[in-house]
């Protein structure tokens, strides 16, 4: 949610997003990507502190559960991207 609501707020010119759910047998992943450019949206540097505090967040709920998320531009400025990896629960006892 946090990943498009950034598309929302931060893109600029015709935009549009794709999100896209996998999952094996011990993880889930979620991957985020939208066509949007704009100014300020950079990968999260110093440079960049509250640009990157969404990312952050999102990072730091990711950690949470054990999991990883990576967030930048893509390549080209074509557009910008989010992934998650989730661990999920052994449910075989």
């Amino acid at each position: 949610q946090e990943a498009l609501t950034n598309t929302l707020k931060h893109a600029t010119g015709p935009t549009s997003a794709t999100v896209t759910l996998t999952y094996s047998p011990t993880h889930l992943d979620a991957r985020i990507t939208d066509t949007g450019t704009g100014a300020g949206r950079t990968a999260e540097t110093e440079e960049a502190p509250l640009a990157a505090q969404g990312i952050m967040g999102m990072r730091e709920r990711a950690a949470l559960y054990d999991g990883t998320l990576a967030a930048g531009p893509m390549p080209e400025d074509t557009g910008w991207q989010v992934q998650l990896r989730l661990p999920l629960e052994d449910t075989h006892q």
